[in-house]
């Protein structure tokens, strides 16, 4: 098991939802947190009531420039968790191009921005814990969720291939693959969520992925098996079942 007591971890996407939430767990082991967002006042409300330090660093996860000019304030860390998100549910038929470009730019471009300010500098010193957020839809293609479905495809594939490239070094590199989460982003959906859980019984199944050595943790466990035993379905069945 790790050792959280005293380490220093970057939050990226803390602000509200499972972001505040892991803040919370996290802080409660011993982690120093440095927790960013573009929500100044939501950062600094949840800094305020951590048992452990933390420190605020607004940042947007779209501009790289930022990222990096955060990333040389912080100094070293001992480990980087992202979560940031965007999410709204449409697809095909009500197209959004505005808010598809949106999910891709901060879910997957963003986590990729993210990967080139802390990978180097953990390869570098061949030491660090980098942590994604997926999703269960990341799976297959879906209904009613092109935009945000490949956005959340693209940060599971490049965890995968940090994983492949890094697995045998002293970086190590985790995916979270959540699936309905209690929070501001699954309130606009207005259709059934299966197993739907809240932002603290998520962060505590994460904190104890994160805890240990394996690469991928998906839940809930049931529920997720739907969504990765999809990918061994023949397309005219998949397609019939779930289009």
């Amino acid at each position: 098991m790790r050792d959280w007591t005293g380490k220093r971890y970057w939050l990226v996407g803390a602000s509200e939802g499972l972001g505040a939430a892991l803040a919370r767990r996290l802080s409660k082991a011993g982690v120093e947190l440095i927790l960013s967002a573009r929500s100044e006042e939501s950062l600094r409300a949840l800094a305020d009531g951590l048992p452990s330090p933390a420190q605020v660093e607004v940042v947007d996860v779209t501009d790289a420039e930022a990222l990096e000019t955060v990333a040389e304030r912080i100094g070293e860390i001992d480990g980087v968790i992202q979560v940031a998100g965007a999410y709204w549910p449409f697809g095909a038929q009500g197209w959004d191009a505005e808010r598809a470009n949106t999910m891709a730019d901060v879910n997957f471009t963003g986590a990729m921005r993210l990967s080139g300010v802390v990978v180097p500098r953990f390869v570098a010193r061949d030491r660090g814990h980098f942590v994604l957020t997926g999703s269960l839809s990341g799976y297959r293609g879906l209904p009613g969720a092109a935009a945000y479905v490949s956005s959340k495809a693209g940060v599971m594939v490049l965890a995968q291939s940090l994983y492949a490239d890094l697995r045998k070094t002293g970086v190590q590199v985790q995916l979270l693959v959540p699936g309905y989460i209690r929070t501001r982003l699954t309130d606009k959906n207005d259709f059934a969520m299966p197993f739907i859980m809240d932002p603290e019984r998520a962060a505590d199944i994460c904190f104890r992925h994160m805890s240990g050595q394996g690469f991928q943790r998906a839940f809930p466990r049931g529920f997720s098996w739907l969504f990765r035993g999809s990918r061994f379905l023949p397309d005219w069945l998949y397609y019939r079942l779930f289009a």
